[in-house]
């Protein structure tokens, strides 16, 4: 569709406006395949990161309303220790949060199918809360989501608000939901990348003139059986067949397009 490599093309033609300017690099197989295709368009991704967010000491949730009034005291994309954390606290001046933010990707999709196609592997892959939306024109966005998220006040007003022995903990929680990120972020590359494929020989394979015959010939063995065991006239029975054979016929092609 025309509308739809335009509109890809000038998307991948914008600079970056992430804080980073660039892919993150465990979500730069996902993002280059997808991109591979004519099909699919990132909008933007974030492999995963683990964040020390400081927003106003008068409002705590400052940092979920005005993202751009937060300051990041530490952003790492890996797993990271208390020291890394300690430190980062030590410039604390307001209220601090500690934050693990998943892998999330946002595919704007040709047609529905598409889309249909990547929620599949995603829910398969471990992301159970990602979705589709269908916007005005026809405009088609498939987000790759998960749910283990985390999120713990550390200080008010530049002060320590819990143990050491604590942040110990939390850090180890946290290590263990970018672990369990980066084996997600795997499982759904090598599902997508089957799936692709699969999707393509699925196309390839049967020539349309085969398709039709198929469906001719199963419509024709369908019509026999039914001659015999319905004493009607002819006419009759092709007129209550007609709208059962379209039914048919469109399912039996979207089937097929869905493998």
């Amino acid at each position: 569709m025309a509308a739809f490599r335009q509109r890809k093309a000038q998307r991948l033609a914008r600079a970056d406006a992430s804080r980073k300017g660039g892919l993150d690099e465990r979500a730069a197989p996902v993002v280059q395949l997808l991109n591979g295709r004519a099909r699919f368009c990132t909008t933007s991704s974030c492999s995963g990161r683990l964040v020390l967010a400081q927003g106003s000491a008068a409002d705590t949730n400052s940092c979920e309303i005005q993202k751009k009034n937060c300051t990041w005291l530490m952003v790492t994309h890996e797993t990271c220790t208390k020291d890394d954390v300690m430190t980062a606290l030590e410039k604390a001046t307001g209220d601090v949060v500690l934050k693990f933010e998943p892998f999330v990707l946002h595919v704007l999709c040709q047609e529905l199918q598409d889309a249909q196609l990547l929620h599949s592997v995603a829910i398969d892959s471990g992301f159970r809360n990602s979705g589709i939306t269908v916007g005005r024109g026809g405009k088609v966005m498939m987000a790759v989501r998960s749910t283990h998220c985390l999120e713990v006040p550390l200080s008010h007003k530049g002060k320590l608000m819990v143990s050491e022995e604590y942040i110990e903990f939390l850090i180890h929680v946290a290590n263990r939901k970018m672990e369990e990120n980066t084996r997600r972020i795997d499982r759904f590359y090598r599902c997508l990348e089957l799936a692709l494929k699969t999707a393509i020989s699925a196309n390839n394979s049967p020539s349309e003139e085969t398709e039709n015959r198929s469906v001719y010939i199963h419509r024709r063995k369908r019509k026999t059986i039914q001659e015999q065991d319905v004493h009607t006239s002819l006419k009759d029975h092709n007129e209550e067949l007609e709208p059962e054979d379209d039914t048919e016929s469109n399912l039996a092609i979207f089937a097929e397009i869905m493998i």
